[in-house]
Formats: structure tokens, C-alpha cells, sequence
């Protein structure tokens, strides 16, 4: 069997918040003007991506971790643990917080906790987002919320592209109207809303709210991760690591020319951002553009990519 990079077709997420950029950005079919996600490297349940190239076209990311271990280095995990989005936030989304994989566990039917991190691709001017909260106890923490005080309660931070955040289980935390992001996360769908501005479903009711968990899960004092990117320059490519951490790594590639890279023990999940190229293995070319998806199995040892690209890469 050919080892080669394994090409994955989008799942697409309708969203209360959700809007087109997805469409305009990156050319993709949405569904329509609320897509909010762009379930980009996925073998979660909820929206399991699909292999489109060679061999396994057709099979999903999760069938391929069950059934072919070694493209992944015979992994301990039962399942693909991370999973990579883009969201669209047209408009606020609720605010929020996850639980860790103790809880998770628990209380979600086996689920894996939730920490993510993400990387602003684009913003309006002035953009912000929700990062953090005031309270000192989980008294003062539930008063607030009984109270309403949310302009008291919410830290709001000023966000621009290029800027990176690790979102630890635990973190309150929202993305704000006018912002596209790339987020690596725990393969888990699973959210607390603590705010949602009165936002009624589309069936006009309340949108459920969920403070009983969330007051049990969030981090108080909140105390920020302080991440400072290593940057390392080599021929043909800038790379900038933002995060090393417990469940991922994540890093930007800045491609121009011919980069080669020495991989093998380790599976990549990559998506292009910015620009073209090719994936070049074992004498085969492989093209890449902006909103391409990819994972590089376990065993492919040196590949280079060349071209004028952008890509985020990250692995467990």
C-alpha cells in the first residue's frame, strides 16, 4: 500500500451565528448563509470527515483510525483525539465554557474534555473577543451571573490576524462578531453556555443555558496561559510554534520555494491558510491550495512542500 497524504472533504456546520465567509474566504459549497464551522480535520461523531483521495476515498477519518492504526503510529487513544475547525463568527457566539476530560468523562457519557486554542485568520477592525472573567470566588462567580452583571463579570480582550490563544478546559471565553479563526481543539463537542444575549432557536424559544455545569467546570480565579511562540527559520520556511502542550502542538508554516521535512514518528494534521503549492513524496506531487485539509500518516519520513503557502500544522 502507497503511503500519501490523505485529502479530506469538509463537514459543514449551520449556526444561529454563522454567516458566508466560510464561502467567501476559501470558496467553499456551504449550506447556507448561517454556516458557522467548517469541520476541517474531524472523525468526531457529530460530523466525521471523509477520505476523497487513493486508496481509502470514501472511508472517514474515524473508520481509519479503527481499522489502520499503524498510518497513526498504533495510538493508545480509542479515539482521533483532535480535531480542527473554521469558524465564522457573523455574529457573537454565546458565551461559553468546557469541562476536562475528568468531568467530560463523567458527566458526558465518556466524551473527552475540551481544550482548544485558535488562530485569528481574519478579523474586522477593532475586533475583540470574550477571554476570562472577574470573579474572585465561585460565590462572587454565580452572584454575577444571578445578576446579570456581565459588563463586570467578562474580561474582553482586543484581537487582529495572526494572533494565537490557548483556551484551556475551564476558560470562559467567547468569539465576537467579525472574526474567522482556525481552532485546534480535543475531538469533543461538548459546550456550556454560561450568556447567550436573550438569543431565541429558530423555533423561537430561549436557547438553553447550562450554569449548573458550568459554574462546576470554570477556573476561578480565571488565569490566563501565557504562550510565547518559538520561531525557527529554515530554507524555504518560517515556523512559528505557538503551543506545546498535553493534548497538541500547533504551528504555522510560512512557505516560499521548496521546503524539505523529516517526519515519521508522528501523524500531522494540516490545513492550508494562505496560497498554493504541491506536497511532494516518494516521486508523486500532490497539489495544495487555500482550504485544503490533509493528514500526513506516520511512516512517510521526508516530504517537501513547494510553492507560496500558509499552512497550520498540528499533532497530538
Amino acid at each position: 500500500m502507497q503511503l500519501q497524504p490523505l485529502f479530506l472533504k469538509p463537514i459543514f456546520q449551520e449556526r444561529i451565528w454563522g454567516g458566508t465567509l466560510l464561502k467567501k474566504h476559501y470558496g467553499y459549497n456551504i449550506p447556507s448563509e448561517k454556516t458557522g464551522e467548517c469541520w476541517a480535520i474531524s472523525a468526531h461523531p457529530n460530523g466525521p470527515s471523509i477520505i476523497e483521495n487513493g486508496h481509502f476515498a470514501g472511508k472517514t477519518l474515524a473508520e481509519l483510525w479503527m481499522e489502520y492504526p499503524e498510518l497513526f503510529g498504533h495510538p493508545l487513544d480509542k479515539a482521533f483525539p483532535l480535531l480542527t475547525k473554521i469558524l465564522d463568527a457573523n455574529m457573537d457566539l454565546s458565551v461559553q465554557v468546557h469541562p476536562d476530560d475528568t468531568y467530560a468523562k463523567k458527566n458526558e457519557n465518556g466524551e473527552l474534555g475540551k481544550t482548544e486554542c485558535w488562530y485569528i485568520i481574519d478579523c474586522k477592525e477593532d475586533a475583540e473577543m470574550i477571554f476570562g472573567h472577574n470573579a474572585q470566588t465561585k460565590e462572587e462567580l454565580e452572584e454575577m451571573i444571578a445578576q446579570g452583571k456581565w459588563n463586570d463579570l467578562l474580561r474582553r480582550v482586543k484581537i487582529k490576524p495572526g494572533d494565537f490563544f490557548y483556551v484551556p478546559s475551564g476558560t470562559i471565553h467567547a468569539l465576537c462578531e467579525g472574526t474567522l479563526v482556525l481552532e485546534t481543539q480535543q475531538s469533543s463537542d461538548t459546550t456550556y453556555r454560561v450568556y447567550d444575549y436573550g438569543r431565541h432557536d429558530e423555533k423561537g424559544n430561549l436557547r438553553e443555558l447550562h450554569l449548573n455545569k458550568a459554574l462546576e467546570v470554570t477556573q476561578v480565579p480565571h488565569k490566563a496561559v501565557k504562550t510565547t511562540p518559538i520561531i525557527e527559520t529554515k530554507e524555504n520556511v518560517t515556523i512559528t510554534t505557538f503551543i506545546q502542550s498535553e493534548f497538541f502542538s500547533v504551528s504555522k508554516w510560512e512557505i516560499s520555494g521548496i521546503a524539505k521535512f523529516s517526519e515519521g514518528v508522528r501523524y500531522l494534521l494540516m490545513s492550508v491558510l494562505k496560497g498554493e503549492g504541491t506536497f511532494q513524496y516518494d516521486g508523486h506531487a500532490y497539489p495544495i491550495k487555500k482550504g485544503v485539509h490533509f493528514v500526513v500518516p506516520v511512516g512517510m519520513g521526508e516530504f517537501a512542500i513547494s510553492g507560496n503557502c500558509e499552512l497550520i500544522v498540528s499533532h497530538p
